[in-house]
């Protein structure tokens, strides 16, 4: 049995080896026929009129077929000389180079003026080519590039430099956003994180030379009657323009007290208690010394004395329990302030200055724990106010010809957490990010759902986070619930294959797939300007960009792994 399996065995590979000769055979005969009928000359057949004389036929006769047979003598020598022709996808047979597919032509990108030479070769794209360079679009491959400045300023693709960004957790928000600040900073943009929760950029704004602020307890503190970059820029610039920096400056000391009285109450401020509380930073500001801007015990014994200025807005007509009644509430918030969790950071002067002339500015609030929302949202705004008060100082120093013009980018991640810490911030976010466009500014809010907005405490404050996402100039989405995109899609314009797109984006990866499989969404999005079909885009990044960016830094640096698995490891795509 086993001398017939051999006999058989040889007999087949015998067999294939005639096949194959065959095959080879074949194939030359073909590529030779093809070189004789290209090297055959051609001629215009003979044009008779009339009778042909037969003599002169036959010697034409003879004559061509000796031209015949002198071509064919010269394509043997010819081809005896270079050897049997290669056919196109190779010769058949073990070792012989024979391929069954043919890849495509490599496919390069480049601009008009680089590629205009190379007609009609080349073929035009769809996507946008202005500002940071994003990724690739998700179906034709083309160069993706984007960013809220850049399409506001030479694109005018949108009429506000604004972004707002959705998805869930893990899908890679923070790290697009954090290559639009890296691409930025290249063509002169002054970033600003003000909150760092995580912190998700401090890493890639030291990268950039900028400037890192630590907040929280025993860290470092903001004195939010502190004026800031705004009080040296107007005693800087003097005259009609300086009287009325210092003015603006006044009215963003007032609203970032109003905000953490806000947050201490957990509702709003009553309008008197606004104009007693200007009145005693109006008295504190006049009684200052220069240099020494007064902290908030200071406020609190302008409201213990009770001077003219502050009661003549408390109406009390000179009685001292009158005026008792107006100020304690307020007194007692105050008190709230210095001796509640917000004392340690606010009771005292500000630790480090945002330096108005640093290339990016990372204010990071990560140290204040998870729970500590109180905390959390009172670092935020203070944070907010000081930043967009150095941007306000920049641009006033600008128009009087005392330093350069700068645009600013700012980020504002994890909208989510101050939005929840009290009824009535809202109105202080709007009131800080509204005027944008007119302060040479560009900004990015990020969160994870609307249903964030449907959280909030008031119809009234829901209506104005909402309002955040219609005002956006763009709107990029991550992974979402069908649900969620359902709601986003009323509030935006999504069509039903942009819907089901990000919603498939939303499923988690499968359950047979390799250990370090990613969630199928990650790294994808869509970006929306306006009533414009969303473009598509696919982000890979750099390894540059992973040392920097890494929101999964507690597993990747953990000493021992868990039971049953290897040492953990960043994935390909890292964020939040």
């Amino acid at each position: 049995m086993r001398i017939r399996t051999d006999q058989l065995k040889a007999e087949l590979d015998r067999g294939d080896r005639d096949r194959a000769d065959r095959d080879r055979a074949a194939r030359d005969r073909l590529d030779r026929a093809a070189v004789d009928t290209g090297r055959r000359e051609w001629s215009p057949p003979p044009v008779s009129s009339g009778r042909q004389d037969p003599g002169k036929a036959a010697s034409d006769k003879e004559a061509s077929e000796g031209k015949s047979k002198s071509r064919r003598s010269k394509s043997k020598k010819s081809d005896s000389k270079s050897g049997p022709q290669a056919p196109v996808r190779g010769w058949p047979g073990p070792g012989g180079g024979q391929i069954g597919h043919l890849d495509p032509p490599t496919m390069w990108r480049a601009t008009t003026v680089q590629a205009c030479g190379l007609w009609p070769f080349v073929a035009g794209s769809g996507a946008p080519m202005t500002g940071v360079p994003l990724g690739q679009h998700l179906f034709t491959g083309a160069t993706v590039c984007g960013d809220p400045i850049s399409w506001f300023t030479r694109a005018r693709y949108i009429s506000n430099p604004s972004l707002f960004m959705l998805g869930m957790p893990g899908l890679g928000k923070s790290t697009l956003v954090n290559r639009m600040l890296i691409g930025l900073a290249a063509t002169g943009v002054v970033p600003l994180v003000l909150g760092d929760l995580k912190p998700d950029y401090a890493d890639t704004v030291r990268a950039l030379g900028g400037q890192v602020i630590s907040i929280g307890r025993g860290m470092g503190g903001i004195n939010v009657l502190d004026p800031g970059a705004m009080g040296s820029a107007a005693a800087r610039i003097g005259g009609e323009a300086g009287r009325v920096l210092a003015a603006e400056a006044h009215g963003r000391v007032l609203n970032m007290v109003a905000a953490l009285v806000t947050i201490v109450r957990t509702r709003p401020m009553d309008d008197h208690e606004q104009s007693v509380l200007s009145a005693a930073l109006h008295h504190l500001r006049e009684r200052s010394e220069p240099g020494r801007p007064p902290l908030l015990p200071d406020l609190l014994k302008v409201l213990a004395e009770g001077p003219d200025r502050v009661r003549a807005v408390t109406l009390d007509r000179g009685e001292d329990t009158r005026y008792r009644m107006a100020v304690d509430p307020l007194h007692r918030s105050l008190l709230g302030i210095l001796d509640g969790p917000l004392g340690d950071t606010f009771s005292s002067a500000t630790s480090v200055r945002i330096d108005p002339a640093a290339p990016a500015v990372c204010v990071d609030i990560s140290r204040i724990g998870e729970s500590d929302t109180q905390l959390t949202a009172a670092a935020m705004l203070a944070a907010w106010s000081d930043g967009l008060g150095t941007v306000a100082a920049a641009h006033a120093l600008s128009d009087a010809r005392l330093a350069p013009q700068r645009w600013f980018f700012t980020v504002l991640d994890e909208l989510w957490r101050p939005l929840r810490a009290a009824s009535g911030i809202v109105d202080r976010i709007d009131a800080l990010t509204r005027l944008n466009r007119s302060l040479g500014m560009g900004d990015a809010k990020i969160t994870h759902t609307l249903k964030d907005a449907e959280a909030l405490g008031t119809d009234a404050d829901r209506a104005k986070a909402r309002g955040f996402v219609e005002r956006a100039g763009m709107v990029v989405c991550a992974g979402l619930p069908r649900a969620e995109m359902e709601e986003l899609g009323k509030v935006v314009g999504l069509s039903r294959r942009e819907i089901e797109l990000v919603s498939s984006w939303s499923s988690p990866a499968g359950w047979g797939g390799r250990e370090r499989d990613e969630p199928p969404g990650r790294g994808r999005f869509l970006v929306k300007v306006g009533g414009r079909p969303g473009i598509p885009i696919r982000v890979a990044i750099t390894d540059t960009e992973r040392g920097l960016h890494n929101t999964n830094t507690r597993w990747s640096e953990a000493g021992s792994a868990p039971a049953g698995g290897g040492p953990l490891s960043p994935p390909a795509m890292e964020a939040s």
